[in-house]
């Protein structure tokens, strides 16, 4: 494994400093090798400064110019072999099989967004020609159409080294609309986010594109990450992240001169209800897949399930039984940092320690400090109790959950109403279950982005019609989703070209359309 340089990637120049930091394998607590420079003021403004200065150009370049650009990114990822997954596996503790499917996706994703460049037709171009003879008053020509916001500032997240960091969606859907990147790096993993800032700049400069395309910085989020957020070049920000750092950006965000908009996935408890029918039918098959769902990733997903509503009875009790026989033997693992270790064991903590709630099960094997290991715990109260103390509501990131007995299938509807907005939202239910369960689903639509009907949401799938985002505090903004290719929406905004000659307007907007994307022709959608 080569050793990192731990430079800060500065259009295109290689920037060091003398304060320096370095990584600690979660697994066995040894420091890893590498010292990386933290990033100074002067850099972010270097790093900005580019970034403004590639954008005009950047953002004119062809759909097929930016499709190659991103197809070349995932080639240079797939060239660095072994050693990406090495070190990322050292980095974060996840297992390698974990880091090369999330290499794929980070890679799919890539592709994904380059076919979305490459057909052009996420323009939106709305085309009414001008009607001159129109009464009373005649309509001018208008022509509307999408165009990048700008330099996009990135932060690296914790729980995704590859897919939700340096090259991962942000990033990508980000490039695909013509708007220059800056990454703030995750400190957990700041070797892996070296090997993959590397395969961007060699896809930069093998396709010719301007030095301020892309940069990365190192740097304490209070200092660097502010200072990219409120740089007056920044146009726009991507995070994913706790709730108290993502509430953080976006007040800086919103306290600036000129607002602009952070696009933050920030916390999720992704409630699953359980009705009488389907515990009836299959608790213990409900259960081991709960189980599974809450440990996968020790319980690092943003989608894990954190808590579980049911209708108090043998046959909810059935179903913690199952819940525990599964927990008892799931084996303490490492977490991705000892900040994330030290999170869980106070939520957990919190909440084990509240007046009317009891520990249903725990992992049997003990957990190992040492390698920064947490072992799963699965909580129980019942509704009063869960109403009464608001802080049973908040995510303990982690292998932990919480089940709610509720007296009636009326009573979970009210829960269900007072959540705060989530990512996902889970019914299991039988046929005759969910012909009477409109309502709670109705109350879930308005309370989470994605709707399961029983299965489980750890699993986001990169596609066209993936969902991945919800009401505060789950995301920022309700209105978009941080994976698939509607991503890309964050970063444009519509500009109307009124009466502007043809010679001027952008190919888009031409007649003839000589792009041949999808447009809105008088209303009409049409390729010709």
């Amino acid at each position: 494994m080569p050793l990192p340089h731990g430079k800060n990637f500065v259009a295109g120049c290689l920037r060091e400093s003398g304060r320096t930091y370095g990584a600690r394998s979660p697994l066995d607590g040894i420091t890893l090798p590498g010292a990386f420079c933290m990033a100074s003021p002067n850099d972010v403004d270097s790093a900005m400064e580019a970034a403004t200065a590639a954008a005009s150009t950047f953002a004119l370049t062809t759909g097929e110019t930016r499709a190659t650009f991103l197809e070349r990114i995932g080639e240079e990822i797939m060239g660095l072999g072994d050693s990406l997954i090495e070190r990322a596996h050292a980095e974060t503790a996840l297992p390698l099989a974990r880091l090369t499917g999330e290499r794929g996706r980070t890679v799919t994703q890539l592709q994904l967004f380059a076919a979305m460049a490459r057909d052009g037709s996420w323009v939106d171009a709305r085309i009414d020609p001008a009607i001159p003879d129109r009464q009373p008053l005649p309509r001018p020509d208008l022509r509307r159409m999408l165009r990048p916001l700008g330099p996009v500032v990135v932060f690296g997240s914790s729980n995704f080294p590859l897919a939700f960091s340096v090259a991962g969606g942000d990033t990508a859907s980000a490039l695909c609309t013509g708007n220059p990147v800056v990454v703030k790096v995750h400190r957990s993993h700041p070797g892996t986010s070296e090997l993959v800032a590397g395969a961007i700049q060699r896809a930069v400069e093998s396709c010719h594109l301007p030095a301020g395309t892309f940069s990365m910085l190192h740097g304490e989020g209070s200092v660097i990450g502010t200072a990219l957020v409120t740089h007056p070049a920044t146009r726009a920000v991507g995070f994913t992240g706790s709730r108290a750092a993502g509430r953080a950006l976006c007040d800086a965000a919103a306290n600036r001169p000129d607002p602009i908009p952070v696009f933050a996935e920030m916390s999720s408890l992704n409630p699953v209800f359980l009705l009488p029918g389907a515990l009836a039918d299959r608790a213990g098959e409900i259960a081991k897949g709960f189980a599974a769902s809450m440990t996968l990733g020790v319980g690092q997903f943003c989608t894990k399930p954190g808590l579980v509503f049911g209708i108090e009875g043998a046959l909810l009790d059935s179903f913690m039984a199952g819940v525990a026989e599964a927990i008892t033997a799931v084996a303490p693992a490492s977490m991705l940092s000892g900040d994330i270790l030290t999170a869980f064991e106070h939520g957990r903590d919190t909440l084990s320690g509240e007046a009317g709630t009891t520990v249903v099960a725990r992992s049997a094997a003990a957990a190992d400090a040492m390698k920064t290991e947490a072992a799963a715990i699965l909580m129980r109260t019942d509704a009063e109790t869960f109403l009464a103390r608001p802080s049973l509501a908040e995510e303990v990131f982690g292998p932990f959950s919480l089940v709610v007995k509720c007296h009636s299938t009326e009573q979970l509807a009210t829960l269900a109403r007072g959540l705060d907005g989530q990512l996902t939202a889970t019914i299991h239910g039988t046929s005759e279950d969910l012909s009477t369960a409109g309502d709670l689903l109705a109350i879930l639509a308005a309370k989470a982005g994605r709707l399961i009907i029983n299965g489980w949401p750890t699993g986001v799938e990169v596609c066209h019609a993936m969902q991945h985002g919800g009401p505060w505090p789950a995301t920022s903004d309700a209105r978009f989703t941080s994976v698939g290719s509607a991503a890309l929406k964050r970063f444009i905004r519509p500009v109307c070209y009124q009466d502007v000659p043809q010679s001027l307007l952008p190919d888009a907007l031409k007649d003839g359309n000589p792009l041949g994307i999808m447009r809105m022709v008088e209303g009409i959608v049409k390729r010709h």
